[in-house]
């Protein structure tokens, strides 16, 4: 049996593909710190589950808690990092930027840092992050979450390369999604907004085929494509 964490899958995408990987045979270790969301699961799949709770914020902790839960899976062969915030910060409030670093940047490299250390001990695995097509270009409605989405997507890259130099058979995947129906994604301006059980469905078959990016839902690889060709001085105007 193949077995499977998710961090960050409380809600949203990370528990919509907690449940589509439990159904394709995966034992799945899921992980948040809302574990009430967490048990809730139970209802909802059949099979191997193991629930943790985790808060990516306190990275020392945060790293020895998914290293436990590794040993007590007895390996894993798959970990996706769903964890995530993403706060509208016209007001450029520190307090919602420091947050937003502490858990997309800090967080997020402590959690693939156990991840790959993990993988190559094993000598194989596929790391997933959920990055964001935010990723691409700054933003003025909460500049360090676009940051951060870009820290993890060069992170990502990265660890492709030490891997490609190790020579061993590891996947990094960098998903980047637009918008999807979830509680962080709220309010004017929200368009194409997939429902998370079709963009998790994407992202599995993303996973299945070890792609290195993936755009969901596939559409949004148009709205890529533009922002990375508009010129700095338009874009800076829109």
């Amino acid at each position: 049996m193949k077995k499977a964490i998710v961090v960050g899958a409380s809600s949203g995408i990370g528990r919509e593909l907690a449940k589509i990987l439990a159904a394709k045979g995966y034992a799945v270790g899921v992980m948040a710190r809302r574990v009430n969301l967490l048990h809730s699961i139970r209802s909802e799949i059949n099979g191997n589950l193991f629930v943790q709770y985790i808060d990516v914020t306190d990275t020392k902790r945060g790293m020895e808690i998914l290293a436990g839960l590794i040993e007590k899976m007895n390996g894993a062969d798959l970990i996706v990092i769903s964890a995530g915030i993403g706060v509208a910060n016209d007001s450029l409030s520190w307090n919602i930027e420091h947050k937003t670093i502490k858990t997309n940047v800090t967080g997020f490299a402590a959690i693939a840092n156990v991840a790959i250390e993990h993988f190559i001990e094993k000598g194989s695995g596929h790391l997933v992050g959920i990055s964001s097509i935010s990723a691409l270009r700054g933003g003025k409605e909460s500049p360090a979450y676009n940051a951060s989405k870009a820290f993890e997507a060069n992170y990502m890259e990265g660890l492709r390369k030490k891997i490609k130099g190790l020579r061993l058979p590891i996947a990094v995947s960098d998903i980047k999604p637009g918008f999807v129906e979830t509680d962080m994604v709220k309010g004017d301006g929200i368009y194409w907004a997939a429902p998370a059980e079709k963009a998790a469905r994407q992202i599995y078959n993303a996973i299945k085929k070890k792609k290195r990016h993936a755009y969901i839902t596939r559409r949004w690889r148009l709205i890529a494509w533009i922002l990375k060709i508009i010129p700095s001085g338009i874009f800076e105007r829109i």
